[in-house]
């Protein structure tokens, strides 16, 4: 299992937006061969900062996502709304509590 995390630093005009395609992206992404779990969260000390929580079966799933026409699509309408390069990070779990 692959746990991916992507802090995303907007730009606070275009938070709504953003939600706006997250929202009608997820149901889809969520139907990716693979996809687990996916959220998008907040964070507590920055308000233009989103943060996406996905779970994933493989390496190879995720990276069959990464390289769909799908994510190329949504990160395409998604870039210009950054005030910062997105941060991204994989990790796999080694102790499940």
């Amino acid at each position: 299992m692959i746990v991916r995390l992507v802090r995303l630093s907007l730009r606070p005009d275009a938070l709504e937006a953003f939600q706006e395609l997250f929202a009608a992206s997820c149901d889809t992404i969520r139907q990716f061969p693979g996809c687990m779990r996916l959220e998008l969260l907040e964070d507590v000390e920055a308000p233009a900062v989103r943060t996406t929580y996905s779970l994933w079966e493989s390496v190879e799933a995720l990276d069959a996502y990464r390289q769909s026409a799908y994510f190329k699509s949504v990160w395409r309408q998604t870039k210009p709304m950054f005030a910062a390069p997105a941060v991204a990070h994989s990790y796999r779990p080694v102790i499940a509590v």
